[in-house]
């Protein structure tokens, strides 16, 4: 059996809800790529291992990924940050028919770079950064920064189309994510994990001092 047979099982064996489903489908109509089934229900995990509370979301998209990291954490709160306000409706709708109280619903229409040093730090205990693959590096040291102590900072699309691993690939996404997995994996601030499902996901949890 093949990697790629294996990934695919990892994908087919994940049931989603009719919401999840729902939004998936959005998404895929207006062109707007969601994490895979695999990588949702691993952000569900990670979320209920968390017991997170509060996360941020940074890519409201449809809202695929949100409705997931709810799934895993229920009583979670949510702050969701996207360039596109009627992406984000879209999101806020499908969170209201999945049960997630509108109270604990935030969605901010604007661009990452400008919202997140708005945050407070130390704040979250999920930062999830799925946007602007250029800016990802950003993303992820301002995710650094919000996030408690023992909380984590995750990176779907870290293998980026399956070149990250290629040594022939080149480009600046490609460069950054590589630049980004090397110097987070020797680091001693911060334990790193990298999941081969789905596109990738980056794990990175800030270490107890």
């Amino acid at each position: 059996m093949t990697k790629e047979a294996s990934w695919k099982f990892a994908d087919d064996i994940v049931v989603e809800t009719t919401q999840i489903v729902a939004a998936r489908t959005h998404a895929a109509e207006v062109g707007v790529e969601s994490v895979s089934p695999a990588i949702g229900s691993q952000l569900a995990v990670i979320a209920a291992a968390a017991r997170a509370k509060s996360i941020v979301e940074i890519g409201t998209g449809l809202g695929v990924s949100a409705l997931w990291m709810l799934r895993g954490a229920p009583d979670a709160t949510i702050t969701s940050i996207d360039t596109e306000l009627e992406h984000q409706q879209v999101a806020r709708a499908a969170l209201l028919d999945a049960k997630v109280p509108a109270n604990r619903i935030r969605l901010i229409t604007g661009t990452a770079g400008d919202v997140l040093p708005r945050l407070n730090e130390s704040s979250y205990d999920l930062v999830l950064v799925d946007a602007d693959a250029a800016s990802v590096i950003e993303y992820v040291e301002h995710g650094l920064r919000l996030v408690r102590q023992g909380g984590t900072v995750l990176v779907p699309h870290a293998l980026w189309k399956d070149k990250v691993a290629d040594p022939a690939q080149r480009g600046d996404t490609v460069g950054d994510f590589r630049t980004l997995i090397a110097e987070l994996s020797a680091s001693d601030a911060v334990l790193v994990a990298l999941s081969p499902a789905g596109d990738g996901l980056l794990q990175v949890t800030k270490i107890v001092e």
